[in-house]
């Protein structure tokens, strides 16, 4: 009996060994992985002031900046891994966020030059800046224990404002895209075809301008509740659909 009971004290001591290594480790990732984008979005907000006072226009500048956003917008992939994985967030809410984003640089902004100068591409990109500026600096700051107030402050009352603004310039943006897309028939497809399939990217732009309408309201409303219970320690029961 005495054997068995150390041997299983031996083993459960391994267990929790490994569970402490495991967790070193995932925390220095995401330590790595959030300073990573905090500066990232830096040198994205350095290089578009740079742009603007060297040209004083903000024509030119999406293409300037086109490469670094592309890296550091598709890398944030890397999130939906974190939520299932870690269970840090809600890989809906997360899913929506990163593959709307990636949405807009790949197929919207990159992929139509006629539009990558209107002012509601430097709207959104001004917005999206300062936003994961903020956030990945939360991120960083909390998982190495030495958070300042004024960075939580800002993470959870900046988006009350950068949030809609955002939204606002990023469906500015579509609808811009419309007329040109239409025209060209750009990634649609019409019959008849080998596949036997007909798709229409001006009509499905028309869908995800409109999927904004339920989505933004409860991605809104949760980051209010998220506030909520981070400012001001309220109990914050999240109900499921």
């Amino acid at each position: 009996m005495a054997s068995s009971e150390e041997d299983g004290a031996v083993e459960e001591k391994e267990n929790n060994n490994k569970k402490r290594t495991r967790s070193a480790l995932a925390t220095a990732w995401l330590t790595f992985y959030n300073i990573a984008m905090t500066a990232g979005w830096l040198v994205l907000a350095m290089a578009m002031i740079r742009f603007y006072f060297q040209k004083g226009t903000h024509k030119g500048l999406y293409r300037s900046i086109a490469r670094t956003l592309k890296f550091f917008q598709t890398f944030a992939l890397v999130e939906l891994y974190h939520c299932t994985v870690c269970q840090l967030t809600s890989v809906i809410v997360t899913g929506v966020q990163v593959c709307s984003r990636i949405f807009m640089v790949w197929f919207i902004t990159n992929s139509i030059r006629q539009i990558q100068s209107e002012e509601s591409v430097i709207l959104f990109l001004v917005v999206w800046t300062l936003t994961e500026i903020t956030r990945y600096s939360y991120y960083t700051f909390s998982l190495l224990h030495h958070l300042p107030y004024f960075i939580k402050w800002a993470r959870y009352n900046l988006f009350i404002v950068f949030y809609p603004l955002g939204v606002i310039g990023e469906l500015m943006t579509i609808y811009a895209a419309l007329p040109f897309v239409r025209r060209t028939g750009m990634y649609s497809m019409r019959l008849p075809n080998m596949y036997n399939v007909s798709f229409d990217y001006y009509y499905c732009l028309i869908i995800v301008m409109l999927s904004y309408i339920p989505l933004f309201p409860q991605l809104y409303f949760h980051m209010l509740r998220q506030r909520r219970r981070v400012l001001y320690g309220e109990v914050i029961v999240e109900k499921d659909d």
